[in-house]
């Protein structure tokens, strides 16, 4: 399942880094790839997976806000 997250925050390619990092850290995210030009974040998993903790690990990234999170 493809979830794609719109966040705040993000400026550049480190910041891309640490959301990337946190989001692999949840169980069933198999690839995780942000872009801070567009601040969305593109998330695969093998399944289903609950949206508050993609939520929860973009916050916990840093300093970022995810302000959707929409199965695609």
């Amino acid at each position: 399942m493809t979830y794609t997250i719109k966040t705040e925050g993000l400026h550049c390619g480190h910041c891309d880094a640490a959301v990337e990092t946190e989001l692999m850290k949840v169980a069933g995210v198999t690839d995780a790839d942000a872009d801070h030009e567009t601040n969305t974040v593109t998330v695969e998993c093998a399944g289903e997976v609950d949206p508050a903790l993609l939520e929860a690990a973009v916050a916990a990234a840093g300093d970022f806000r995810a302000l959707s999170v929409e199965a695609a």
